[in-house]
């Protein structure tokens, strides 16, 4: 699962279409929807916020899958969610993710 959040931030969906990039997954629902950006905005931090309760859910629970599978899985979950949690923190690296990559 990709982080939906990727596309909740309005400045990125912005530079996305600026570059002809494909529509956001904003976009979309507001045109299946008829939502309005806060909305459709306030849906998908649900959605994301639900996706994270599954995987905590899932992680703890007793499963025939190697817990270090699961470890990488989560830990790929983080990184994603790192980098997409307020803006595109990997399109725009010399940000927030350039600090937290310093040592």
């Amino acid at each position: 699962m990709t982080n939906p959040s990727r596309n909740l931030s309005s400045t990125d969906s912005l530079v996305e279409q600026e570059r002809g990039h494909v529509t956001s997954i904003i976009e979309c629902y507001l045109k299946e929807y008829g939502a309005s950006k806060q909305d459709a905005y306030i849906k998908f931090q649900k959605e994301v916020s639900n996706a994270w309760k599954d995987i905590n859910k899932e992680f703890f629970c007793p499963t025939e899958i190697p817990m270090f599978v699961l470890e990488r899985v989560l830990n790929l979950t983080c990184v994603i969610d790192t980098l997409y949690k307020e803006e595109d923190e990997y399109t725009n690296a010399k940000g927030k993710l350039k600090n937290m990559t310093r040592y």
